[in-house]
């Protein structure tokens, strides 16, 4: 009579491999999540940035229909949308405020109490640069 014996090797990870790849998987995360808060802060920065040029030229093109000189005031926002440059005016980046300040004053943008964008701190005043 034959006896046959069957093998008793499980298969599937050990729990060394299974903490190492834990491991490697966790490195990676800290090494990503850094660079792509960083990348997204800089492309928000730079749509602020943007809309504060629009409104810099806006406020030139409204002071020469209107005949407006330096150190007159722009009554508000809503003065200047007839001459953003798309129908849907400035693009919402973090429910920030822009104040469009007198002609020859460089528009600003106030970050809203609670959002920071990099090393501009929440309620920080950002300038046209």
């Amino acid at each position: 009579m034959k006896v046959m014996f069957k093998s008793q090797k499980a298969s599937g990870f050990t729990f060394i491999e299974m903490i190492i790849v834990i491991t490697i998987l966790g490195l990676l995360v800290a090494i990503g999540v850094p660079s792509y808060i960083r990348a997204r802060d800089n492309s928000r920065l730079t749509l602020i940035h943007r809309n504060l040029r629009q409104i810099e030229t806006a406020k030139t093109q409204w002071a020469l229909d209107n005949k407006k000189t330096t150190g007159d005031r722009v009554a508000d926002m809503s003065v200047l949308k007839d001459y953003f440059r798309s129908t849907n005016g400035l693009q919402d980046v973090v429910r920030e405020k822009y104040v469009p300040n007198a002609i020859g004053t460089a528009a600003e943008a106030d970050l809203p109490s609670g959002v920071s964008l990099g090393t501009n701190a929440p309620g920080t005043v950002i300038g046209a640069d």
